[in-house]
């Protein structure tokens, strides 16, 4: 089944105009051209729209979107990975509305406002007692200051670099990979760039590597990103592998 470009910008609340300028980049040429010349899309189209505009609703420009599709070409595995980074944001969006909600009721009932109920939902160091007790309160600011100077943008693509290394570990694991292949390897690569941009001025060491490693392992929270437990042990194998040849 093909759907023109008309019923497309309809039902994606988009414009032709803009369906077209994707063409022109070449991140979502159309299936086919009819007679009329009239552009149409079928369903493995409408599957690359649906990751463009939710990397779009990311924050993320037109090149750094063309950058993820690019690296990410399952697109099962990756809307998977930004499915599960929904998932995340409805449940931060709930605590917030929740939050709100509470503080509207106790603003009209003349109740006296808590500080931990009006701000739920919308402080990111959720985490900071838990960083700090692991790797140090300097770790925690140096993330916490590299984190707020990110902006949007910044933030946006960090996210989408993380699903994208999520999704080329699923599926390398999914595959039979070894953990030591190249390519497991280079995706590893990029994981611990990932983590160690995370840090700021600080760059981890072999040893906070893979405490990393372990806690995805022990953490269901982490874990789940990769699959589960077994896919965690994965990918701590993989970062054991990495960190003896590259951090020792």
């Amino acid at each position: 089944m093909q759907w023109s470009i008309q019923q497309i910008a309809r039902l994606s609340g988009t414009t032709s105009r803009t369906l077209r300028h994707y063409d022109d980049l070449g991140l979502l040429p159309p299936t086919s051209i009819g007679a009329n010349g009239y552009r149409y899309y079928d369903e493995a189209a409408l599957t690359r729209l649906q990751r463009i505009l939710l990397l779009r609703e990311l924050g993320l420009g037109l090149p750094a979107i063309a950058e993820v599709l690019a690296g990410q070409t399952d697109d099962t595995a990756a809307l998977e990975a930004h499915l599960r980074w929904l998932e995340q944001e409805r449940d931060r969006v709930d605590r917030q509305i929740a939050s709100v909600t509470t503080t509207i009721l106790k603003l009209e009932g003349g109740e006296q406002l808590m500080a931990d109920e009006m701000l739920d939902g919308f402080d990111h160091s959720v985490y900071k007692d838990e960083v700090e007790q692991r790797w140090g309160a300097e770790a925690y600011a140096n993330s916490d200051r590299w984190w707020r100077g990110l902006g949007a943008e910044g933030q946006a693509a960090f996210r989408a670099e993380a699903a994208a290394i999520e999704a080329g570990l699923r599926d390398a694991r999914a595959s039979g990979t070894p953990v030591a292949a190249p390519a497991v390897q280079g995706i590893i690569a990029r994981h611990y760039a990932w983590v160690r941009a995370g840090w700021g001025d600080a760059t981890p060491s072999a040893e906070a590597y893979l405490g990393l490693g372990d806690m995805y392992v022990a953490d269901p929270r982490f874990a789940k990103h990769y699959g589960g437990a077994e896919g965690a042990e994965y990918v701590r194998d993989a970062m054991r592998v990495y960190a003896a040849s590259e951090l020792a």
